[in-house]
């Protein structure tokens, strides 16, 4: 491990309390114990100290002699109160709060505390449950309520020094006895109970079990500040206790209480502990695991985010797991732009595991952790191939938060699929926490404790150092992430997913088909964002140029989309628009081509309903290369709006009408409601279609509906030109694919009825003009090259 980092780590919150002694102006002592400086432990004593509070802990660094936690035990812990206690046995006027320390949280300060202790009117009080354990045949001996928790809890007490040191001392108790044994069995003794002048907290006044009590609580927020809220008994606990099966809960609630959380400054506690990276005495020694386990969409960018990362790479030790026969190639492109970096700017190692090893993904895993041991490395940062790093400092600000184990929060765009869980279900898979998405939408910031991460997280080394504290990804069959969380959940080591800044976002890899020449362009709605700003990879012959950004959806797209935006309109009622890229145009000419099965320009076109194309074009439609469905979702997404933005009125909703959207309500029934819609349909068919068909020849519509999506190709030995013609749409959309004047010559579009004629189309740009009607027009002659341009008849 690197020097410089370990003498700037570690500065911790024991010190606060270990050695802490009483002070002359408080009348409350805590007293907890702990045996290991676990993160459970480290929470207790921040919330101490938020609240400024004295005390001290109880067998620290001593070893365990209470047995196995999860089942009857603790009288270890009776055994070291006992000799505590005697230094306070004569303090008649001293209160003490006892404390399992693991699981609790402490949230609020001393006198709130020592008052609602007071108003018991009792010397000794115990925290109460809903479970008689563990022995339940003391059930029927506890007193009757009316109503609250009927048994009693050793989790956490209070009560005068005095008293307590007689109660602990009724008898001897061995170390591997049950602690909460002990003091039920007095407590249910009418006689014990009236000595020690001891109660149970029935109510939650002071003392919260979660066990049990889950949907009785609630977290709320007095003048921004968060507390626990019992709605049960409207009582307002301090000492929370995440006993049995509810420190999961225990955990949640944590990235709150205590001040670590307000909805003022939001995430208080974001700030304690951390490192600063300039700081340090050297630069951490990292191993960088890719995991590649199924084919997965721009990877490329992925790669290319990877190479952009802003950490010196000679400091990085780069594993990469593929199992995908797919991605061998953008693999070995990325080993290729490595290689063309100077040699200070090389990775310290790469070692590449292939689909052709087939090695299983948690033997890779498992991999990646030995590597950080074998290279003695400072972090283990673990990043899967649909993780996509946005922010280039995204490692060095992961380092300075210094957390044990911490994601970066990576969500899908405009989903809440994202690389954490907020909570389990019992069996330990899925389940949605109540603030859930509050931090996927980012209107809650923060440091979140929660029980599962996966994707992309960063470890730090000397947790992988320690035997004790190393994570395995591997548990009987379960999936390798769902392994590693639950290992760390059982050695008490708390993880975190950080949304404090914009870190990235994740890949949609579901159903995605690698069948065809240019495979992303079939992610336009599984994976939006990224299809609209795919990006040029380093391929080979333009290395010079591997961050140049090139999208499917043109840049200057939404400027036409502004208020007051001047849109181009080389024709009356011909709008032209950047829709899209010249990558895209490329890669959809290749897909055509690929495909190869070009009409032959005659009337007779099998593709259509009845065989006949009375303008006939050399073209493939869309339905053939298997992009009907995507190019519907760019004519919604991309063409619509623009439409609407130029064609004021024409318009595309209503749900009674299907959206839910009426943009000129009236106060109306449909047909549809009365039952009518049919004999309505058929009146319109019968006798108002004639009508409208004598005096509008020839118009029909619905949202941007199209049947006819199709990519022609003009050339002079084939067909150079097209007739003139109605288009059979309401309107038409032409984007041209290629360039004027270098890939072919002549072309173009004529508007007949204006003597019109827009003869340099420019490559990605769009073409907007009526189709029936007004805007009758021909394909002007193509002299040379090939041209290619993509249609879509709108609303037919």
């Amino acid at each position: 491990m690197g020097e410089g980092l370990k003498l700037l780590v570690g500065i911790s919150l024991l010190i606060s309390l270990s050695n802490g002694a009483e002070k002359p102006d408080q009348e409350l002592l805590l007293l907890t114990v702990a045996t290991n400086n676990t993160d459970g432990f480290q929470r207790y004593l921040r919330s101490t100290q938020i609240y400024d509070l004295n005390g001290k802990v109880l067998g620290m660094g001593e070893k365990w002699e209470g047995g196995d936690m999860n089942f009857p035990g603790g009288g270890f812990k009776v055994n070291l109160l006992k000799k505590e206690l005697e230094e306070y046995k004569e303090k008649e006027d001293l209160i003490i709060l006892f404390t399992d320390s693991y699981d609790v949280i402490i949230a609020g300060e001393a006198d709130e505390i020592v008052e609602k202790f007071k108003s018991f009117d009792a010397k000794i009080v115990f925290g109460a449950e809903d479970f008689c354990w563990p022995k339940t045949e003391l059930k029927n001996q506890y007193p009757a309520i009316e109503k609250g928790q009927r048994f009693l809890n050793s989790g956490g007490f209070i009560g005068f020094a005095k008293n307590l040191y007689e109660m602990v001392n009724h008898k001897v108790v061995e170390n591997l006895d049950d602690d909460q044994l002990y003091y039920s069995e007095i407590f249910v003794d009418p006689e014990l109970r009236e000595k020690y002048g001891m109660k149970l907290d029935h109510h939650s006044k002071i003392f919260q079990n979660l066990n049990g009590a889950v949907g009785d609580v609630e977290l709320q927020f007095k003048e921004s500040i968060p507390f626990l809220h019992n709605n049960k008994y409207e009582s307002t606990p301090l000492v929370i206790h995440g006993n049995g099966p509810s420190k999961k809960i225990l955990n949640s609630l944590g990235n709150y209480l205590a001040l670590a959380w307000n909805q003022g400054d939001q995430c208080t506690s974001c700030w304690e502990d951390n490192l600063e990276f300039k700081a340090l005495l050297e630069v951490p020694q990292v191993v960088l695991g890719i995991f590649i386990t199924r084919p997965t969409p721009f990877l490329e960018e992925f790669f290319t985010k990877i190479f952009a990362m802003d950490y010196p790479r000679n400091k990085i030790d780069l594993f990469i797991y593929n199992s995908a026969e797919y991605h061998i190639k953008h693999v070995e492109q990325f080993k290729q732009l490595l290689s063309t970096e100077k040699p200070e700017d090389q990775y310290h190692s790469i070692e590449v595991w292939t689909p052709e090893q087939n090695k299983k993904e948690w033997h890779a895993r498992e991999h990646g952790i030995q590597k950080c041991l074998d290279v003695k490395c400072d972090y283990f940062f673990s990043v899967d191939g649909d993780a996509h790093l946005d922010n280039v400092n995204v490692l060095k600000l992961l380092i300075e938060q210094n957390r044990k184990v911490i994601a970066p929060l990576l969500v899908r765009p405009f989903k809440a699929w994202s690389n954490f869980w907020g909570a389990l279900t019992p069996e330990g898979f899925y389940a949605r926490s109540t603030d859930y998405m509050d931090i996927v939408q980012n209107s809650r910031r923060g440091l979140w404790n929660v029980p599962f991460i996966s994707s992309c997280y960063l470890i730090q080394g000397a947790l992988i150092e320690n035997k004790y504290t190393r994570p395995t990804f591997i548990n009987k069959l379960m999936d390798p992430d769902m392994a590693f969380c639950q290992s760390l959940r059982e050695k008490d080591i708390f993880f975190y997913v950080s949304n404090r800044l914009d870190w990235g976002h994740l890949i949609n890899s579901d159903d995605f088909e690698t069948t065809h020449m240019h495979n992303e362009l079939w992610e336009i709605a599984n994976n939006q964002l990224d299809w609209e700003t795919r990006q040029v990879f380093f391929y080979p012959f333009h290395i010079e140029k591997r961050f140049w950004g090139v999208e499917y959806l043109h840049p200057n797209y939404s400027q036409s989309l502004e208020e007051d935006a001047e849109v181009e309109q080389p024709c009356p009622d011909v709008f032209w628009f950047p829709i899209v890229t010249e990558r895209f145009a490329d890669e959809l000419i290749e897909e055509m081509e690929n495909y190869g099965d070009w009409s032959d320009g005659s009337n007779t076109d099998p593709r259509l309903k009845g065989g006949y194309e009375s303008v006939p074009t050399r073209d493939i439609h869309m339905k053939q290369i298997g992009y009907d469905q995507e190019w519907l979702h760019f004519l919604d997404f991309y063409v619509r709006p623009l439409q609407e933005s130029v064609f004021t009125g024409y318009l595309h909703s209503d749900q009674r009408i299907e959206g839910g959207y009426e943009a000129v309500p009236t106060r109306d029934i449909h047909m549809r409601q009365i039952g009518m819609d049919d004999q309505w349909l058929e009146f319109l068919r019968l006798y108002v279609k004639p009508l409208v068909e004598s005096q509008f020849i020839g118009y029909n519509s619905d949202p941007p509906r199209s049947i006819m999506n199709f990519v022609v190709r003009y050339r002079p030995d084939e067909q150079p030109s097209l007739r003139p013609h109605h288009d059979a749409s309401t309107y038409t959309i032409n984007i041209a694919l290629n360039n004027a004047g270098t890939d072919y010559s002549g072309g173009g579009c004529r508007f007949i009825r204006y003597d019109c004629s827009i003869p340099g189309t420019k490559k990605g740009w769009m073409l907007m003009h009526p189709g029936r009607l007004t805007h009758y027009h021909e394909g002007l002659e193509t002299t040379n090259g090939t041209r290619y341009i993509m249609i879509s008849f709108i609303d037919p």
